[in-house]
């Protein structure tokens, strides 16, 4: 059974969505997606840098 949830970090928000759509196995229509984060870049591309981070449910079909 898979969760009905799952939260996920990546780069940008789009590379979080890819990843948390491959890993539910679902298409973009079957889910709610919520940012938590945008994400930020460190200075010069190095320290300092933040993850995106969002929380994919999947939506109740009635």
């Amino acid at each position: 059974m898979r969760p009905d949830y799952i939260e996920v970090e990546a780069n940008t928000v789009m590379e979080a969505i890819g990843k948390a759509l491959k890993t539910l196995n679902c298409k973009r229509k079957d889910v709610e997606i919520k940012v938590l984060a945008e994400g930020e870049r460190g200075l010069f591309d190095m320290n300092g840098a933040k993850p995106a981070r969002i929380r994919v449910t999947i939506k109740k079909h009635a």
